[in-house]
This record gives C-alpha cells, sequence and structure tokens, in this order.
C-alpha cells in the first residue's frame, strides 16, 4: 500500500525510526519528521491516506502540565484519528494514543528496560506482529496504560498486560521499540544514563543483547510494518 503523507513525531533525537526509516519512506509519497516539542503542531492536517506515526520519549503521556506541547500533539493525535489516517505509536506514542482513545496512562510498579519476549494473545497471533513469534524486543518503559475501550490486546509480558493493541486494522500502539536498530544502542544508553543509573540496570547485559539480536530484528520489524500497512 502506498501511504499520501507520513508524518512522524519524534519526541528525543536518538529515538528515532531506527530500522523502519526505510520501510516507511519506501511506502510514503512524502514523508516529513517533526520534533514535537517544538514544531507547529496546529499546522498539521490529515486524510484517510495518511500516516502518522509516534515515537517514543522519555516523559509521561500524561504530564502535559510540566510538557504544554503534549495537548497540541494530543490534538494531532485526535484530527488523524477522526481523519481515518493510519496511526503507529511506539512506547510513548502508543500511550498518547491510548489516552486519546479514552484509557488511562499511570505509572508502573517498576521499570521494564532490556530486550526480552512478548507474550502474544489470540488477537495478536492473527495480526502481523505474529511474526515476532518469541524473538526478544527492547522494553523501555516504566509507564503503563488501561486497554482503550473497543480495541484488542495483542501482546502482554510479565510486568505488563498491556504491550500492544490495535484499534481495527489501521491504528496500532506498541509499547515495545519495535524500531530501534540494535547497532544505534549505545545511542539509547548514553540517551538515558541517569534513568539507568537510578534504576541499577546492567549495562552489559543490554549491550549483549543487541549484539545478539542484532541480524534478526530488523528485518522482523520491517516485515511488520509493510504487512500491517497492507492490511
Amino acid at each position: 500500500m502506498n501511504i499520501n503523507a507520513t508524518t512522524v513525531l519524534r519526541h528525543v533525537a536518538f529515538e528515532d525510526l531506527g530500522s523502519l526509516n526505510t520501510s516507511v519512506a519506501a511506502a510514503s509519497r512524502m514523508m516529513a519528521i517533526y520534533e514535537a516539542p517544538t514544531a507547529d503542531l496546529d499546522a498539521l492536517q490529515f486524510d484517510s491516506e495518511d500516516l502518522l506515526i509516534l515515537l517514543g520519549g522519555p516523559i509521561g503521556a500524561y504530564e502535559d502540565r510540566r510538557y504544554p506541547f503534549l495537548k497540541a500533539e494530543l490534538h494531532v493525535i485526535g484530527r488523524a484519528l477522526r481523519a481515518g489516517s493510519r496511526v503507529l505509536g511506539i512506547c510513548l506514542g502508543a500511550q498518547l494514543m491510548a489516552r486519546v482513545l479514552g484509557a488511562r496512562v499511570y505509572p508502573g510498579t517498576r521499570k521494564e528496560i532490556g530486550f526480552g519476549p512478548v507474550q502474544l494473545t489470540e488477537d495478536g497471533l492473527k495480526s502481523p506482529l505474529a511474526a515476532l513469534g518469541a524473538l526478544p524486543v527492547l522494553h523501555w518503559h516504566g509507564d503503563t496504560f488501561d486497554l482503550p475501550v473497543g480495541t484488542r490486546r495483542l501482546a502482554a509480558s510479565t510486568l505488563f498486560e498491556n504491550q500492544a493493541f490495535s484499534a481495527g486494522d489501521r491504528r496500532l500502539g506498541l509499547q515495545f521499540h519495535l524500531e530501534v536498530d540494535p547497532k544505534a544502542i549505545e545511542l539509547w544508553l548514553v540517551g538515558h544514563a541517569n534513568e539507568l543509573a537510578a534504576a541499577g540496570i546492567e549495562l552489559a547485559a543490554i549491550r549483549r543483547d543487541a549484539v545478539s539480536h542484532g541480524a534478526a530484528l530488523p528485518p522482523i520489524a520491517q516485515n511488520i510494518l509493510t504487512s500491517w500497512l497492507a492490511a
């Protein structure tokens, strides 16, 4: 499927499209990346042939008093949903989607950081995420969300029940980082250095797992994206 225009909202530079960049660009007639904290989000408009991608970031989807730009971003998501656009949310992006869809987003009981598998639900096994199988993906969050009414849970993990959800075939929220390029993991370790130190996370384990899964993850992530866009 060819997308007319793809809009990507990025919150921090190193949490980018990663291994999905080539596939998104190939499927889109036009692609624009906006820095969500500083861009004029009110100017963004959508139609049913467009794609909106919401990337991750180290803030809470409920912190719009501390980060006022989130209010504009929530309005952007609402406009895209009402227009019938495809919307893909990743980590913070998925939480923002869940909030726009009426669900509660809140701090979890502990952080989930590092590579680990997700358990696909029956609906997940019927979705493009089935290509993941038992392959570990990168988790990097402390917040969670309730499943929005009318959506389907696609995946869970040991620590968090809601790891992926869909609202029809055109809206997909992923709590985990399907997009991360394992070769760029050092950017994440440096960018989130304070969080990792405060949580007592072992960097060597993340580096080791990034090497172990570096070859397998990107092609599967690209396959999942392509299958979802074609649905």
